[in-house]
Parts: C-alpha cells; structure tokens; sequence
C-alpha cells in the first residue's frame, strides 16, 4: 500500500482530485487531498497575507498530524511550487514527487519567475478593487470542455492571492536532492504557454522521468482514468522499493 497526497493548484480545491480519489483508494492506496488554506472548505480563510508558505505549512501540517512517511507526492500546476517547497523542509517523509503539469521551480524562483506569463495575473491583481485578488481563468484555460464538466469545476474555483505567485520558494536542502521525481505533463498546452525543458537527469543523478497525456491542464477532471493508471504504476514501483529505477 501506498500512500498519496494530491495537493491542487491554482484557484481550485480538494475536490479537484475527486475522480481520482477513490480509484486509487479501490486499488487498496491511502490518499489525502486536503485544500489549501483559502479554497474549498478553507475559503473562509483566504487573505491578502495567504502565500507560498501558508500552503506549505498547509502539506507539512498534515503529513506531521498524520505521521505520514514514504509518501508519494503529487502537485498539480501551481502547487508544483507547493510541493517543492514541502520536499525542503521535511525531505524525510517524500518516498516520491509527482509533478502533473506543474511548476518546477529552482531555489529562489516564485510562480512568476517560472511561468513569466503569470505576471499578468498579478498585475491583474494587484490592480483590482481588493489590490490582492486573481479571479478563476475561464474553464477552457485548464483544457475543460464538456459542459457538465464545467458546471462542475466551476463549483470549485476562488480567488487566487497575489502573495502565493509573487513568494519565491527556499530549496537549500541537500537531503531533498535524493528524492525521486517523475514528471506528467499534458500535451494540450494554451496558446502562450511555454513549459521548461525537464533536464536529462534528476537531481538524485537516475535519468528523468517524463510521461505524457493527450489531454488539458486539468487531466484529474478529463483523464481521471489514465491520471490514476499512472500514479497506479508509481505506487507500485514504489511500494516494491524500486525508488528512482523507473525508465521514463
């Protein structure tokens, strides 16, 4: 048995992951997917002070009060900055990081510095009434189509804080070099979306590991299928303690 944490990415919440929860869970796995301080059941919560680190405390919070280790860690978009930063501080308790179309940030970078078109979405917000407030994009943004699926996400989205793309992530940790990482990403990128290059080689010195789905941003809501057959398989090398062994 595995265990997973799915961590969401901008605008959306814990309930992102709800196609893929319980089929991970029927293939016997442990999974969380909590929201993060500001969406979901956090909304209440959500501030101009809400940041990087806010989500972090967020992840780490929870892998502390679990006692969660070996974990297999997984973030979507923006949250790839999230679990980066978690992998830093408590490198200890990550068996694995997952990226799905998500941020890779170096030490130092903020979502702005790695996405240079989310500048915009500051600028945005920083010019709106709130002065820290970043709407939802529309759904077609995160490569979702059908209308019920739509309607569905749409229950879903908040506000995005400014603070969470302008803070810049710490990744000093030496002991978070040897965690494995596998990378997902989505082949249906938006026009004016670019993705960094994945180096040859992962930060623990095993070739990288790149998989791909021929769907949007948002392959937990049009892929959940596909998505859990994959973390599937990462569980499975995982669990059998084949770390870092995997061809990509």
């Amino acid at each position: 048995m595995a265990t997973f944490l799915l961590v969401h990415g901008a605008w959306h919440s814990g309930r992102s992951w709800d196609r893929v929860v319980p089929l991970l869970e029927a293939a016997g796995h442990r999974v969380f997917a909590p929201s993060l301080t500001g969406y979901g059941d956090k909304k209440h919560l959500l501030g101009p002070e809400v940041g990087l680190n806010t989500h972090a405390d967020d992840v780490v919070r929870l892998l502390e009060t679990e006692d969660l280790t070996d974990v297999v860690l997984v973030g979507h978009s923006y949250a790839g900055m999230v679990i980066s930063a978690v992998a830093n501080r408590v490198p200890e308790r990550i068996g694995r990081l997952v990226h799905l179309d998500a941020m890779v940030p170096e030490d130092g970078e903020s979502a702005a510095d790695v996405m240079p078109s989310t500048k915009r979405l500051i600028d945005m917000g920083l010019n709106s009434e709130s002065g820290w407030r970043v709407p939802p994009p529309p759904a077609s943004l995160f490569g979702v189509t059908d209308p019920d699926d739509i309607a569905w996400l749409r229950t879903m989205l908040s506000d995005q804080p400014v603070r969470a793309l302008q803070e810049p992530v710490r990744l000093d940790n030496p002991a978070a070099t040897a965690i494995p990482r596998t990378h997902i990403h989505n082949t249906v990128v938006p026009e004016g979306f670019e993705r960094r290059p994945v180096p040859e080689t992962q930060p623990n010195g095993s070739p990288a590991q790149v998989w791909e789905l021929p769907t949007g941003h948002d392959a937990m809501v049009t892929m959940p299928a596909e998505l859990t057959d994959l973390l599937l398989e990462l569980g499975s090398f995982h669990t059998r303690g084949e770390r870092g062994q995997m061809s990509g």
